[in-house]
């Protein structure tokens, strides 16, 4: 159980004690994917949504959630986040609404979790918003682009 550091002597599941580690700045890079109809992808691109203006929403929504991450995921740490961005990519010819979130920290634990809620939210809440419109909206690929810092390095997709 020595390799398992999410896990006890009894193998149980724990948090991992990070209070030996050195700070470094982290950032990460997530990704997500919107697939909706011609007609919501119309709707949203004008602004004609009935609930609100559905890209500006999400993007609080994302940013909100990335905050929160620590009381999503039982075993995350409560890190400070320097930054966090959601932007939005729209696709027209597949009507695709492309999610990327940026998060940066300088902490002793990274935040790759904390970008993925971000990108995961903030697909979410474009569904929320605009369900009502149609519900074969689709939410995929949801993935870590990169990551930068800590023991384990960079990492790239």
């Amino acid at each position: 159980m020595k390799n398992f550091t999410h896990i006890n002597k009894n193998g149980k599941a724990k948090m991992v004690d990070v209070s030996e580690k050195t700070k470094s700045n982290r950032t990460a890079e997530a990704y997500a994917e919107v697939h909706v109809s011609t007609e919501v992808f119309k709707k949203i691109k004008m602004n004609e949504v009935v609930k609100g203006d559905v890209l500006t929403v999400a993007k609080l929504a994302g940013i909100q959630a990335a905050k929160k991450t620590y009381e999503l995921i039982p075993l995350c740490h409560n890190i400070f986040i320097s930054t966090i961005e959601v932007e939005f990519t729209l696709s027209e010819e597949d009507n695709l609404i492309k999610v990327f979130s940026f998060a940066k920290t300088n902490s002793v634990t990274g935040i790759e979790m904390e970008a993925l809620t971000a990108a995961s939210v903030a697909a979410l809440t474009i569904y929320d918003m605009c369900k009502a419109i149609d519900k074969s909206i689709v939410i995929s690929n949801i993935k870590l682009l990169s990551k930068t810092g800590g023991k384990s390095g960079d990492y790239k997709i």
